[in-house]
Order: structure tokens, then sequence, then C-alpha cells
């Protein structure tokens, strides 16, 4: 059986270098931060797969590595920025944004995927990030990354987005599915498509169900 490091490599050989991934910083991180360490133990070995994966006793789910690479790889990040990871479950995303030298928060609302997350980063080889259930009214950064499809806007997150900053989530689901990168400017966001690509939805921004007689 190939070790971690031989799979974390051909993630990064056959999966993000196909799907357009080309940011040296966002290859390295992803050939240096082990995702196995954000899957429980007997899930381990489906890291390096192709696909996301459900976080058991929770409501996230594990984007495909393809999906969070790509992602941050259009955010631009630099290092020393401050980022944020919205809804990430275990906390890949935030931890290759932390390997790329941002100073990055998970914010996880669900208790047993942030109870994953504290896991996770007490792992060898997985770098530090704030981990948070909830944020401060005042606290905004230049960089945010919503792990997760909403089928309405997150504006309760646009707040959060520092003068010139950037947001990156995937708007709607299913075959309407389109990453959009939104930028502050003044007092408002524009946003613009960047790329098609499924991700698991978050719970909290579902559209409201209606129900017709």
């Amino acid at each position: 059986m190939s070790s971690f490091a031989e799979l974390r490599r051909m993630m990064v050989d056959c999966q993000l270098r196909t799907y357009d991934v080309t940011d040296r910083a966002v290859l390295a991180a992803a050939d240096t931060v082990p995702r196995e360490a954000f899957l429980p133990g007997e899930l381990s070995h489906l890291a390096y797969l192709d696909r996301q994966e459900p976080l058991p006793g929770t409501s996230r789910a594990l984007p495909a590595p393809m999906v969070t690479a790509r992602m941050i790889q259009v955010l631009d990040l630099q290092p020393g920025e401050e980022a944020l990871e919205y809804g990430g479950g275990s906390g890949y995303g935030a931890a290759l944004m932390a390997a790329m030298g941002a100073k990055t928060t998970l914010l996880e609302p669900d208790e047993a995927a942030l109870a994953l997350a504290r896991a996770a980063f007490a792992q060898p080889g997985v770098p530090a990030v704030e981990l948070l259930a909830k944020l401060p009214e005042h606290r905004q950064f230049d960089a945010v990354l919503v792990s997760g499809a909403c089928e309405t806007q997150p504006e309760a997150l646009f707040r959060h987005v520092r003068q010139d900053g950037r947001l990156i989530v995937v708007e709607g689901v299913g075959r309407a599915a389109r990453v959009m990168l939104h930028r502050k400017v003044g007092e408002s966001l524009s946003g613009r498509p960047v790329f098609d690509a499924a991700a698991p939805i978050l719970r909290e921004f579902r559209k409201a169900e209606v129900f017709a007689l």
C-alpha cells in the first residue's frame, strides 16, 4: 500500500495540477499538509480520493481536494494576510491557508465538526490556526473561504470582509452551482463567477422551503 506521503504527491500531480491549480504556494501546501488528519482514523484511507467525504456525526463534509485548492488559488492569498475558513468542518482549507503563511481562523458553528477540527490540528505536521464556534462582530479578514455550497448568498459573512478583501463561495447546487469570487469595494461586495464546481451544502444557507397547496 502506498504511504500517505506518496498518495499526497499523487493527489497534487494527478488531481490538482490537472484541474488548473498552478499556484506554487497552493501546490506546496497541498503537498505538505496531511489531509488524512482531517478525517476520523477509520476513514483516513479515503483522504486522497477525488471526491468529497462526509464527516460522520456532523452536518459537514470534507470538500474534494481539487475544489478547495482551486478556490484558495483564486483568493490570491498572500503571506501575512488574515484569512477565514467558514464551515470547513475539520478544517483542511484553513490548514492549507495557514501553510501558505496566512494568519488563519476556522469558524465552525457545528460543534461535532469543531471537535474533529480540534483533533486534526493536534496532529503532527498540521499548522496551527485559531478555532472558533462564533466570531466577534468586529472581526474582519482579508480573505474568506466558504467551504460549502450556499443556496442563498452568505450575507452574514459579508460584514467580516475587510475593505478590498475577498470572499469565495460555491453558490447554487447541482448543475447550477458556480464558484463566485466577491470583492469588497466601499460598502458593498461585487461578485463574479470564476468556475463551475460542486461542494457539500451548508444547511444554514439553504433556501427556505415554500409549501404550496
